[in-house]
This record gives structure tokens, C-alpha cells and sequence, in this order.
């Protein structure tokens, strides 16, 4: 049976996989996300140097609202004299400011700091719950922290799997009476990328190439071998938090004062 060139064609249309964001839209996306992405460490006057980092957070919301994981900030401060605060880069110039955990949540390991003065440019929360397996996705962030400055890098993914964020040990001898109560619980879903995540790189955005819209935030990477330097361990395999858990985060913090963002 001969069937119509132009039918054909048609069929070729309907059929074809959706084509990867081009290099050069790829690259306008980045060019907006990169103001948005802090640094997130600490300033301790005495300290050579005075400024470390260790991971990565990113605006939303009013754009003095940052995100970033809790391990990255868990007891930040509890040295005296030391202040939690993220460093704004931007033509050529870094700026820090301090910060304030407002909320801590822990179960999703995120955190949500308060700065003040001008605020950032906030990215957009995708619905997370509309992410699927194959889609093109990139995040950006520090990583390794001090070992590579405060240069932005940005890096790209694809969804692998949307994965329990419970893995039950494999020896059924090792469980426990915690481990098997959240065995029991439903444990939420989280994101499985095929990108490499370095340590700096927790609190990076996760998000979509085509649109700069964030689909979660990085957290973890497997590590190969994790007695070995910090560049040699990851494999691959990184993990996120959706960003509907940090929408409901966020949902819960009141309107920023104009104190807030006049504040020099």
C-alpha cells in the first residue's frame, strides 16, 4: 500500500521525540538562574579566611526568602561569634549577607533562611508532582565549595527515577524498631538524576532546561567511595527533594517587611 509523502511526514511529526533544549536556549536559561543562586556558609571575624561555604541555596518568593538543605546549615552558628549568612555574586563582585533559619525541615532535609537588603531575583517553583522520568533538567551550584571558589557551575541531568526516599537495608537482620516504622509509613517520593553532584552542591536548584522553572533541590549524591578525596567518591547518581515540599515551606512564611528589603 503507498501511502502520501505528505502523510508520512505527518506521522513523523506526531511520533518524534520532543527535541533537547539548543545549546544557546539553554544557555539564556542559565544566564537567569545564576543571580538567583547563593553560596551558603558561614563568617567568623577571627578566621583565615573570615567567609567558608559548604553549600548552595537559591531565592523565591519575595526574593529575601532562601532555600537551601538543613544539613547544610544545621548548627552553623553555634560557635560563638561565627554568623550564618550566603554570598551574592555578581559582576565579578561577592557580597555577603547574613541569614536567618526561619524553618527547618528536617524529614525533607530543607531549610529556609530570611536575608535582608535588596532582594533577588526569585525563581519559579514548578509543580513537581508533573516531573517525569526523561526529562532533560540541569542544576547549578557550588560544587566542592572552597576547593573551587565561588564560581557557579551548572550541570545537566535526566530524571532516571522517581525513587522511595527510604532504601530498607539489604541484611533483614539490621532492622530495627525505627527502620521498620518507616517501613510501615509511606515514604515520600524523591528524584533520582543521572547527573554528578559534588559536596557544595546541596542546595543546588534542580530545574527545567527549557524554562529555568525548579523541579527540586539537590541533596545527595551515591558515592563510590566515601573515605576517598571529595572528588572521587560520586558516581552519577545524585538525589533531589521535590519542590512541592518546598512550596509548602514556603507557604507558611509571612510577607517580608519593607524593613526587610530596604535594608542595606
Amino acid at each position: 500500500m503507498r501511502i502520501p509523502v505528505c502523510t508520512i511526514a505527518l506521522l513523523a511529526m506526531l511520533w518524534a521525540p520532543a527535541p533537547l533544549p539548543r545549546a544557546a536556549e539553554l544557555a539564556k536559561v542559565i544566564a537567569a538562574v545564576k543571580p538567583s543562586v547563593v553560596a551558603v556558609g558561614t563568617f567568623e571575624k577571627t578566621r583565615t579566611p573570615p567567609v567558608v561555604f559548604n553549600g548552595t541555596g537559591f531565592a523565591v518568593g519575595d526574593g529575601l526568602t532562601i532555600v537551601t538543605n538543613a544539613h547544610v546549615v544545621l548548627d552553623a552558628d553555634a560557635v560563638p561569634g561565627r554568623a550564618l549568612g550566603v554570598i551574592v555574586t555578581g559582576a565579578g563582585a561577592y557580597e555577603f549577607r547574613p541569614a536567618v533559619a526561619v524553618e527547618l525541615d528536617r524529614e525533607h532535609d530543607l531549610a529556609l533562611l530570611r536575608i535582608t537588603g535588596k532582594p533577588l531575583a526569585p525563581l519559579t517553583l514548578a509543580d513537581s508532582d508533573q516531573a517525569a522520568e526523561g526529562h532533560t533538567l540541569a542544576f547549578t551550584g557550588y560544587p566542592l565549595g572552597m576547593a573551587l571558589g565561588l564560581n557557579p557551575a551548572t550541570h545537566r541531568a535526566m530524571l532516571a527515577a522517581v525513587t522511595p526516599a527510604f532504601m530498607p537495608p539489604l541484611n533483614a537482620r539490621k532492622l530495627d524498631p525505627a527502620i521498620i516504622g518507616k517501613l510501615v509509613s509511606k515514604p515520600f517520593a524523591m528524584f533520582q538524576i543521572d547527573g554528578t553532584a559534588f559536596p557544595g552542591n546541596s542546595g543546588s536548584p534542580l530545574y527545567r532546561s527549557e524554562d529555568g522553572s525548579v523541579v527540586g533541590i539537590i541533596n545527595m549524591v551515591w558515592v563510590r567511595d566515601p573515605k576517598g578525596s571529595p572528588g572521587s567518591g560520586p558516581s552519577g547518581i545524585s538525589y533531589a527533594i521535590p519542590s512541592n515540599f518546598i512550596r509548602d515551606l514556603v507557604n507558611k512564611q509571612p510577607a517580608a517587611t519593607n524593613q526587610e528589603r530596604n535594608t542595606p
